[in-house]
């Protein structure tokens, strides 16, 4: 096996096929999506070249912008929510419940395998108002305080849309961010523990500090998700009430396939592939830093 995994040929002769398949299927419509970017028009009406006509209109483009500024907002909140409460759940199912945390990892893990339209379609029925009011304004009642219409303000629908996806996925990350705290050694712990860290500052010089490799990917992966947010926006509020809550997604989508603007729609695309690049990158970049200040202690 070592003899096959050193030599270049047969190594670039077992990876060819897999290579060739993601070369077909992730890298050429990216490609295809780029050169759509200096066109207009669509598959009916055909395609007519403009140059940078379609970025001209994206600085232009007041709802791109906003549904820009919801994306990045979506992004910070979800991203934040879902990896400190992953964390927190993992830091629950290694310390707290130890070997009792498998059932509780399979309960919390199971809305991330559930539909999105059945998780959206409950969501609604909880933060509903009419014709029956939902489980949460039932409570608000219940409390003295007044109903709220959740999905008829762009503010009140977002809170919604973060709390659906934050509980949706924590389970996902509190079990990945969990593969990474049961590595940390034990006899590390132990060691601090005699030393007199416990409890916060256990976790804070300790736990953090030696999960931060896989900290940092849940971050990235995280972040990358969330940008790329469509399926359960849409599935909950459609990106309304108006246009209050849609991210870049939906505008994409709406532009290719809604009216047929296949290059502006790219555009769109294009502009959130170099913000998820960027974001990577960044995030990246900034652990890497982290990494190499903490390596020599």
């Amino acid at each position: 096996m070592k003899n096959i995994l050193g030599d270049r040929r047969a190594a670039f002769v077992l990876l060819a096929p897999a290579l060739l398949v993601y070369s077909v299927i992730m890298l050429v419509p990216v490609v295809v999506s780029l050169g759509y970017t200096v066109f207009e028009g669509n598959a009916i009406s055909g395609f007519e070249f403009v140059g940078v006509d379609n970025f001209v209109r994206l600085i232009g483009d007041t709802r791109a912008h906003e549904a820009l500024l919801f994306t990045l907002k979506y992004a910070l909140v979800v991203t934040v929510g879902q990896v400190v409460v992953g964390y927190l759940l993992s830091l629950l199912y290694v310390f707290g419940l130890k070997r009792a945390s498998g059932v509780v990892r399979t309960l919390v893990f199971f809305p991330i395998v559930m539909p999105t339209v059945a998780v959206a379609l409950l969501f609604q029925q909880l933060f509903s108002i009419a014709p029956t009011e939902g489980v949460v304004n039932s409570m608000l009642a219940g409390f003295g305080g007044v109903p709220v219409d959740w999905f008829g303000d762009g503010g009140s629908a977002f809170v919604v849309i973060a709390i659906m996806d934050i509980w949706r996925s924590m389970g996902f990350y509190g079990v990945l961010l969990y593969a990474g705290l049961v590595d940390i050694p034990e006899d590390v712990l132990e060691s601090a523990r005699i030393d007199g860290a416990s409890g916060w500052k256990l976790v804070r010089h300790i736990v953090v500090p030696l999960s931060l490799p896989v900290l940092i990917s849940s971050i990235i992966f995280s972040i990358n998700g969330t940008l790329k947010v469509f399926d359960s926006v849409m599935a909950l509020t459609s990106g309304g009430p108006g246009t209050s809550t849609s991210p870049l997604t939906i505008s994409v989508f709406d532009h290719a396939f809604t009216y047929g603007e296949y290059g502006y729609g790219s555009t769109l695309a294009m502009l959130l592939t170099i913000i998820c690049l960027i974001v990577t990158i960044f995030v990246f970049r900034g652990s890497q830093r982290d990494l190499t200040k903490d390596g020599p202690r």
